[in-house]
């Protein structure tokens, strides 16, 4: 494992159009169902893996949370993401992976870390249904190795919405408003259910008309089918979509494809793509600058988000 972690550092700092890095990790052998199955997790979002430390329990926690350990002077959550599978496992997990995400730092009880793959977007796939039902919405993403062994990628933000103070529901006082933006439209698409309800109540408090995709993929195909439709009217797209909204990470095709997709189509000129991620590290953002993205935005803050979609909004009214 020492070997693992002096690469994590080194590797979290390349990055590719459409392209990603995951640490793959087991929760262990599942008893109702014989299986270990393989999870996957950006390794943008890993800032360590380490032994289990000494765990402190504390009142008051959801059932998977296994209580919180003093990382370097701050108090960090615990979750036992087998617990929160509903994995019936009979060992206990002996690695935490440390997760920086959305500006807050939690460690990931799970029974061991693989390796670290780099793969191409295009082949994590949306999960089937049956898939989804089965694991409650907590994977994203799936995708079958030359081994055959299938990987599945976790909803972070799912977890820590469920498992810590990092509610769902937005708090909408904090959300700009502005009558001259009211009843524009704008396009998004993330892969995460909880960012999608977090950004739909946004919108809704600024009350803006909203579409959406759940990946990039799918995204760029309704995309098309507005930009046909605007033809048939006899309209410009952006009198239609005022705006695009993107997460970075997304099966299929990440925002970075997506954004480069809608600047190079001159159907699309004057539509603005805000970037929203929690990849929002400065090697993110100029990766995003340089395919063309207008704006980046760090997830979740409904007021920062909302402000930042008035400001391009109030561009095209100026306008």
């Amino acid at each position: 494992m020492s070997d693992l972690l002096k690469n994590i550092d080194a590797r979290t700092k390349l990055a590719g159009t459409n392209k990603l890095e995951i640490l793959l990790f087991t929760l262990g052998l599942d008893q109702r169902s014989g299986r270990r199955e393989t999870f996957g997790i950006n390794v943008f979002k890993v800032r360590e893996v380490m032994r289990t430390p000494d765990i402190t329990q504390a009142p008051d926690m959801p059932s998977s949370v296994e209580g919180m350990v003093s990382l370097r002077g701050a108090l960090v959550p615990v979750i036992d993401l087998a617990r929160y599978a509903g994995i019936q496992t009979e060992s206990r997990p002996d690695i935490m992976i440390v997760s920086e995400y959305n500006g807050h730092t939690q460690g990931f009880l799970v029974e061991a870390v693989d390796t670290i793959l780099r793969l191409d977007w295009s082949v994590m796939r949306v999960p089937p249904d049956m898939l989804t039902v089965q694991m409650g919405g907590l994977v994203t993403a799936v995708t079958e190795l030359e081994s055959g062994k299938l990987v599945m990628m976790l909803d972070v933000e799912k977890v820590l919405a469920e498992t810590t103070q990092n509610s769902n529901r937005v708090d909408t006082t904090t959300v700009i408003q502005n009558q001259k933006i009211v009843n524009k439209t704008v396009f998004f698409a993330d892969d995460s259910l909880v960012a999608r309800s977090q950004i739909e109540q946004t919108l809704d408090a600024m009350n803006i008309h909203h579409a959406h995709a759940i990946n990039g993929k799918r995204a760029w195909e309704e995309l098309l089918r507005i930009a046909q439709a605007a033809e048939i009217q006899g309209v410009a797209v952006k009198d239609l979509i005022h705006l695009v909204l993107t997460d970075v990470e997304m099966p299929e095709m990440d925002g970075y494809m997506l954004t480069k997709q809608i600047k190079s189509d001159p159907r699309f000129a004057g539509i603005p793509v805000l970037m929203h991620s929690s990849l929002s590290g400065l090697s993110n953002q100029k990766l995003g600058q340089s395919v063309g993205v207008d704006g980046y935005v760090a997830k979740f803050e409904p007021h920062k988000l909302s402000q930042s979609i008035a400001n391009f909004l109030l561009r095209d009214v100026d306008n």
